[in-house]
C-alpha cells in the first residue's frame, strides 16, 4: 500500500500540468476516484482506478480535491477526481465520419474507449467543449451523443 502525505498541487498548475500531459501520452497517469462526501477527509484509503491501494494522511493545512496531484514521479503520477467518471459517448453515422472523429480525438489528445462502434470520451469539462471542437460532425447530425455517468456504454 502507498502512503500519502501531501498534495503537490493542481493538475492545472502551469509546471505540473506540462509534465502531467506527458505522462497521460504515455497512459501512466492512475486516477483516484473520491466520493464528494469524502473530499474534506485528511485520512482515507481507497483504491485507484489503476488497482493500486492508497493511503492518505494529509497534513491539517491541505484538503483534497478535484485535480489535486498526490504522485508525480518521472514514470508515472496519482491525481484525485471527484465523483463518478463522465463520459461522452459519440457515435459516427459512416466509415468517413467514424475516420474524421478519430482524428479529431487523437489530435485533441482525448482520453476514449470503444463501445459497440461508439467513440466514449472522459469528460474532464463542460459537455460543449467537446461538441464545439468537433464542428461539422454535430452540427449536421453526422455525429449523435449523449452524456453516460459509467463508462460502460
Amino acid at each position: 500500500m502507498r502512503m500519502i502525505q501531501q498534495i503537490l498541487g493542481s493538475r492545472l498548475d502551469t509546471g505540473l500540468a506540462d509534465r502531467l500531459h506527458h505522462l497521460e501520452h504515455h497512459g501512466v497517469v492512475d486516477i483516484l476516484r473520491v466520493d464528494g462526501t469524502d473530499m474534506a477527509r485528511r485520512r482515507l484509503r481507497a483504491v485507484t482506478t489503476g488497482g493500486e491501494e492508497i493511503a492518505l494522511a494529509l497534513p491539517r493545512d491541505q484538503a483534497l480535491f478535484d485535480g489535486a496531484v498526490l504522485l508525480l514521479e518521472a514514470d508515472r503520477a496519482i491525481v484525485v477526481r471527484v465523483g463518478a467518471e463522465r463520459w461522452l459517448r459519440l457515435e459516427p453515422s459512416s466509415p468517413a465520419d467514424a475516420l474524421e472523429l478519430g482524428y479529431h480525438a487523437g489530435n485533441l489528445h482525448w482520453r476514449v474507449r470503444f463501445v459497440d462502434g461508439a467513440l466514449l470520451v472522459a469528460l474532464e469539462g463542460p459537455v460543449e467543449s467537446y461538441l464545439v471542437r468537433l464542428g461539422a460532425l454535430v452540427e449536421d447530425g453526422r455525429v449523435r451523443h449523449a452524456i453516460l455517468d459509467s463508462g460502460r456504454g
